[in-house]
């Protein structure tokens, strides 16, 4: 799947300007059939401050040259959030630079500080992804809490191909409607920050060949950013955990953000963490006992055995 920024361009700002009616927009309602769904074309352009035909030629996907007054113009008339700001915004900038040749990305490796970081939260659940939601580091709680994840060989784990192709997500994330949108809208603001991540291209093609509800939900041109919230999960051992999440960005490592995640005191889903470090012990244990079968083995790893995550 090739991503055209012309495409994009004219695909977002169509389904912005469907979903706004005269009336949220403050204009008057006039009588008679409205052959779109929201405004019209002339109606942003007024709002916005500009010719119809610039708009026209906005919406055709032409934003080169676009300045930023025009952009905040027009971002105000579709009344964007802050996650469609920065999209229109990315898209913009996508616009007005040379092309360049998608290059495959490099693999991304995990400082040994970060990893010590990481292992020094022992009574949260930490992991370290990236944009793609690649998960490239955890520490042991991260590991137990996503260890359904953990359970397919292949490496780096990616949260959005669990949660499309994967069974078990569905009942593993106890809104799994939400966690799909969620993925989708923030697959969607990386596209549009990172057009010539080759990587990304491949996920998305992938996940478009494979899943219609991906495929859907990628149409719908939605975008959010992911920097704090709540996570609602069933896990398979501890049951049900509601937590709360936030996303630090690391500042040597671009593209890279750190999550951790909490649960309120004295709340079941603090006893639900306990419990799932007690379990998360008893794996470190499992894996010395396997590693000295290992030793007198040739054969691979036991059936049913979680792959660790690399460090």
């Amino acid at each position: 799947m090739v991503v055209d920024n012309r495409n994009e361009v004219r695909d977002f700002l169509v389904s912005r300007r469907a979903r706004i009616t005269p009336e949220r927009a403050g204009l008057p309602a006039y009588g008679g059939n409205r052959r779109v769904p929201g405004l019209r074309r002339e109606e942003v352009a007024m709002l916005a401050g500009v010719s119809i035909d610039y708009y026209t030629r906005l919406e055709r996907g032409n934003l080169n040259g676009v300045s930023q007054s025009v952009l905040e113009a027009l971002a105000d008339a579709l009344q964007l959030d802050e996650a469609e700001r920065a999209h229109l915004f990315d898209l913009a900038r996508a616009g007005n630079t040379t092309p360049r040749t998608r290059r495959r990305t490099a693999q991304q490796r995990i400082l040994p500080s970060v990893q010590r970081i990481l292992d020094a939260i022992t009574d949260a659940p930490a992991y370290i992804r990236n944009g793609r939601r690649d998960i490239l580091a955890a520490n042991r709680l991260g590991y137990a809490l996503y260890s359904e994840m953990y359970r397919d060989p292949a490496r780096p784990v990616n949260i959005a191909r669990f949660v499309f192709l994967n069974p078990q997500a569905r009942t593993f994330f106890l809104d799994w409607h939400s966690a799909a949108n969620d993925t989708v809208a923030i697959l969607r603001i990386e596209a549009g920050r990172n057009p010539h991540d080759q990587a990304l291209t491949d996920l998305v093609g992938e996940l478009s060949m494979r899943s219609e509800e991906f495929r859907t939900r990628w149409a719908a041109h939605n975008v959010r950013l992911h920097r704090t919230g709540l996570k609602d999960i069933h896990h398979p051992v501890v049951g049900d955990l509601h937590l709360m999440f936030e996303a630090l960005d690391l500042p040597a490592d671009p593209g890279l953000s750190l999550v951790v995640y909490s649960a309120e005191l004295a709340s079941p889903s603090q006893d639900a963490l306990n419990l799932l470090a007690s379990w998360a012990a008893t794996l470190d244990q499992t894996d010395e006992t396997a590693a000295v079968e290992a030793a007198h083995e040739t054969d691979g790893p036991r059936p049913g055995a979680i792959a660790r995550p690399e460090h």
